[in-house]
């Protein structure tokens, strides 16, 4: 054992030791328990901690180094995980983790040679990693001609096509061969261009590298619209003005290779776990620091694991210069109201507000943030600005305007609440969504049921497997006194929401009309026990329920001046 690993290995044991008490057993099951523990629930700091405290004691066992680099990786410093994975390469191990941080530490050194001469067999990544690094190798090496017959060997698999012509127009872009990059760009109607945001912005610089700026803007508008984002206003903006815009997606072989991790971590998020993601984003972020799209991967990856305090430090890496500033903030405030600091969430985005007022999506996280908060007023006021800034035939107008109806139903303004959940009917006619929200208002109103009953069962046509929607189907029906047909729909909507408490209330009620008394005093007694205290905005009343269990349903309605239930097969 290298005696340079041992003593980085024992530092840091000593450290661990002086940090304070730990809440595990000691010796090693107790280490390597602790620190599955904390993989299990994503901690990469407390597990790395563990795992280095049990390898101190079993130096040889493989699974501990593993776990162990994984964590530091994905705690994005490469430069711990190093002699672990050095360690693990030198006694023939297989491992991914650790065959993905040995070659992004060559790829750091712009060590092309090492990475040529690596055993594609003993410490392989992936077909399309591997294949894809050793094209950019051959790149660093000045062998474009060699570079270029690996990517096309690598585009003979099964499934790597679009990735590898991605990564050859990248590369002959880096060498000033901005032609041969358009041609493939161009190939097939442009469908290589439009495969990623990033592959749309790389056509768009090698246009404009070519003197074809108005054909630039063109893509840029063909690919994402007329509603940019600050970052692609600030790429119009220059080409509009007769700048040429840098290359900057791969301008090297180095920044090649970041982009090959973070073009299969980008095409796997979603489809594999999360925390496999992960290694590869944080590689292309440790390869290629100023990657802001690897960075905010990562962030967001994190955030979805729960690792809140590591996103929003990650979220923090984007420079406040960079373009794409605004996405890391948006980000770190969403990160910030998951960790329960709504507060601190709104100050982000409210500085953003102030930072690009032109910016709808930063309107309308702050009326979503504002909405989740109950603050409806503040709410209105930021989905005013978002429609405002909408244009007429965007597809998420409908959104805005049934999130802005919402608020004002809360506020108690029906007449502005109702018109926009009708705008929002007129741009899409069948949004189960608003359907059912806008009926069972009307229900609730004790206005046109029978319009609301067509909404509402549109809606359920729409979602049946919607516990809400079916509930609204249920209620309508038990408005218009039609009790025997809602039991069964409520009835269903508690399979769906067994502890919701206005489903069982709604249940209840039910029940009480056709008769059933000592069912329907159950569900009662089943949504009394579901209401949340301290949701104040709650639709469950639990004094009216409390009083309904104490006098019967129809006593309550005769207090509250309601007409009377026609109460059928009455039992008592």
């Amino acid at each position: 054992m290298p005696v340079s690993y041992l003593r980085s290995l024992t530092c840091a044991a000593a450290l661990l030791l002086t940090t304070g008490p730990m809440a595990v057993a000691d010796g090693l099951a107790g280490s390597y328990l602790a620190g599955r523990a904390a993989t299990y629930d994503s901690d990469f700091a407390a597990s790395a901690k563990y795992y280095t405290r049990a390898l101190v004691r079993d130096p040889q066992n493989v699974t501990l180094m593993e776990n162990l680099v994984y964590a530091q990786l994905a705690l994005g410093d490469v430069k711990s995980a190093l002699p672990v994975a050095q360690r693990m390469w030198g006694a023939g191990v297989r491992s991914q983790v650790a065959n993905i941080v040995m070659a992004g530490n060559l790829a750091l050194q712009d060590d092309y040679d090492g990475l040529l001469a690596r055993d594609s067999e003993q410490f392989e990544i992936s077909p399309l990693v591997d294949g894809l690094l050793d094209a950019w190798a051959y790149m660093g090496q000045g062998a474009v001609s060699q570079a270029l017959e690996q990517f096309d060997a690598v585009a003979q698999q099964d499934g790597l096509r679009f990735f590898a012509m991605y990564h050859k127009a990248l590369a002959l872009a880096s060498v000033g061969d901005y032609e041969g990059a358009e041609d493939l760009f161009a190939a097939n109607e442009g469908q290589l261009g439009r495969s990623s945001r990033r592959a749309a912005i790389a056509r768009v610089q090698v246009l404009s590298q070519l003197g074809r700026s108005e054909q630039a803007l063109e893509v840029l508008v063909e690919s994402f619209g007329e509603g940019f984002d600050p970052a692609l206003s600030d790429l119009a903006d220059r080409l509009a003005a007769g700048e040429t815009a840098a290359f900057s997606i791969a301008p090297t072989p180095r920044d090649g290779m970041a982009e090959v991790f973070f073009s299969l971590g980008q095409a796997l998020s979603g489809e594999a776990a999360n925390d496999y993601v992960l290694m590869y984003a944080r590689m292309a972020a440790t390869l290629s620091p100023a990657h802001v799209d690897a960075i905010l991967l990562s962030a967001g990856l994190l955030d979805q694991m729960g690792r809140y305090e590591l996103s929003i430090a990650t979220y923090k890496q984007v420079p406040r210069d960079h373009p794409d500033f605004h996405a890391a903030e948006l980000g770190r405030a969403e990160a910030l109201r998951r960790s329960a600091n709504p507060q601190a969430a709104a100050e982000v985005l409210e500085q953003l507000v102030r930072d690009f007022p032109q910016h709808i999506a930063v309107h309308i996280d702050l009326g979503d943030l504002m909405r989740q908060q109950e603050d409806y007023a503040g709410a209105v006021k930021a989905y005013d600005r978002a429609l405002e800034l909408s244009p007429e035939g965007a597809n998420n107008r409908w959104f805005l305007l049934y999130a802005r109806a919402i608020c004002h139903e809360r506020l108690k303004n029906w007449d502005a609440a109702e018109a926009d959940f009708r705008a929002a009917l007129e741009i899409d006619p069948d949004q189960p969504q608003v359907l059912n929200y806008l009926g069972y208002s009307l229900v609730a109103r004790q206005e046109n049921l029978d319009e609301a009953l067509s909404m509402i069962e549109r809606a359920v046509a729409a979602r049946p497997d919607s516990g809400y929607i079916v509930d609204s189907l249920g209620w309508v029906l038990y408005r218009l006194g039609d009790y025997e047909a809602a039991v069964g729909h409520l009835e269903r909507a508690v399979e769906l929401m067994p502890v919701d408490p206005v489903v069982n209330d709604h249940l209840g009620d039910v029940y009480w009309a056709v008769g059933r008394k000592l069912e329907a005093e159950f569900q009662w007694k089943r949504a009394l026990s579901f209401v949340d205290p301290d949701d104040a905005d709650a639709e469950a009343d639990p004094e009216r329920i409390r009083r309904k269990l104490d006098v019967g349903l129809d006593v309550v309605l005769a207090e509250e001046g309601a007409k009377p239930l026609q109460v059928a097969n009455d039992d008592s």
